[in-house]
């Protein structure tokens, strides 16, 4: 331990991927380390996340994959939801004991309850008083839930990540990641699923052009786009819902998701109390993940920042804290190039400049678009859908890619290198890829 004054050199409260990722190697160093935790140690990722969720996804895309090859594979590919839940309960179900075994093994001490912090250095965990000379504030997001008439009557993506059978007929609002992810699972797994949206724009960060043809895509498929609709009410009626909006609108449904974003966890944690910064958007911190109360810290999605609120983001947060706890750097927190991924089928991926921000500097940028199926390597399974857009400066660096496709995530990836090392022809001619693959097809359009 490197302060005896406190309990702990650093303690964390919330036990995600914003703290453990450091926590545990600052605790091999050598440091005092506690984790306040009231749930699921491992918080929103590993146990109604990124984990859950892909699990959840993965017959949806063997579908998919199975459908584009109609003919070459015969029978049918039928998703039994009941049995998806009961695999993806089989790969997540351990991982809270594994992390929490992880922490253990470098002694840190997991203290289970409610923190709130009661002085600069003091966080009560459900009222018993925890001294640390740094804090770190890992708190996360939760489900915004609509504030309507009949509200209790929705459910939120832990509920729908826990559905034991697939309803009839599925009412999604919202249009963000979890509105248009959920969709296409429950549509695969053949509910009739209809999204209902405030606006007319769904995946708003994305280009526009391909979340349209995800749109088209999902509608092809049966789901429903109900555009610019404000949502009043929710009702019983008999043994269904009824879902109210604006305009005498009405939509007879037997489940409806609330998926109508995340908010972060800033409540009753003691900020107040403390005079600790914070907003809609979360705790307010400077370029060192300090708040403006100088020994504590934030990490994660509780903050309030214009990076992405994603895990791997909350991972170099995390890892970042521990250097700068550990003294092995100083420096401010320099965020490197974020990709984003849509688990839709097909997928929605992006990293760095944007199409639409390429667009409004072409003195600044140019666009080299392709359809990926025209690719050979792409008709190995016979895909159907998918286009890109590379985004160059004008030495011809490559500063952002956008892909809609079944191999999104992984082509995205692949360029992730190019753009933030900002690899010239020369060096990108020293990497060779495994062939045939994905990464060699994708690197192939640079």
């Amino acid at each position: 331990m490197k302060n005896q004054q406190y309990d702990y050199d650093v303690l964390y409260i919330g036990s995600g991927h914003g703290t453990f990722d450091g926590a545990i190697p600052l605790a091999a160093k050598g440091f005092k380390v506690g984790i306040v935790e009231y749930d699921l140690v491992g918080g929103t990722c590993p146990n109604r996340g990124c984990n859950a969720k892909i699990t959840l996804d993965a017959p949806v895309a063997l579908q998919r994959q199975f459908e584009n090859l109609n003919g070459v594979i015969e029978g049918e590919a039928k998703i039994n939801w009941s049995a998806n839940l009961t695999h993806k309960q089989e790969v997540i179900g351990k991982l809270p004991d594994m992390i929490a075994g992880l922490a253990k093994s470098v002694h840190i001490d997991i203290l289970s309850g409610h923190g709130v912090l009661d002085d600069p250095h003091t966080v009560l965990v459900d009222g018993t008083p925890k001294t640390a000379e740094k804090i770190v504030i890992a708190t996360g997001l939760r489900p915004h839930r609509l504030d309507i008439s009949g509200s209790e009557l929705a459910h939120d993506s832990s509920d729908f990540m826990n559905l034991s059978a697939m309803p009839k007929r599925l009412t999604v609002i919202g249009s963000g990641y979890i509105a248009m992810e959920f969709a296409t699972m429950a549509n695969a797994a053949g509910s009739e699923v209809t999204v209902i949206t405030h606006g007319n724009r769904a995946l708003r960060k994305f280009n526009q052009d391909f979340v349209e043809k995800i749109i088209d895509d999902l509608q092809k498929r049966g789901v429903k786009f109900v555009r610019n609709t404000e949502v009043t009410s929710f009702e019983k009626t008999g043994t269904a819902l009824t879902v109210n909006a604006e305009d005498n609108f009405q939509l007879e449904t037997d489940w409806i998701l609330d998926a109508t974003g995340r908010i972060p966890n800033v409540e009753k944690i003691g900020l107040d109390k403390l005079g600790v910064e914070y907003n809609k958007n979360g705790v307010v911190v400077n370029d060192h993940l300090q708040t403006n109360v100088p020994n504590i810290y934030a990490s994660g999605d509780v903050i309030d920042k214009i990076q992405p609120k994603l895990t791997p983001t909350a991972v170099f947060e995390s890892t970042y804290l521990m250097h700068q706890f550990a003294g092995d750097s100083s420096s401010a927190i320099d965020y490197p190039a974020i990709p984003s991924v849509v688990f839709t089928s097909p997928r929605i991926a992006q990293v760095g400049v944007t199409p639409e921000e390429a667009k409004k500097n072409p003195d600044k940028y140019t666009i080299e678009t392709h359809h990926t199926p025209d690719d050979w390597y792409r008709q190995v399974d016979k895909e159907q859908l998918g286009d890109n857009a590379l985004i160059f400066d004008k030495e011809h660096h490559l500063v952002g890619a956008s892909e809609f496709s079944d191999k999104a995530d992984d082509a995205i990836n692949t360029l992730l290198p190019a753009i933030e090392f900002k690899l010239g022809p020369e060096q990108l001619g020293r990497l060779i890829y495994l062939f045939p693959s994905i990464s060699s097809s994708a690197a192939g359009q640079l």
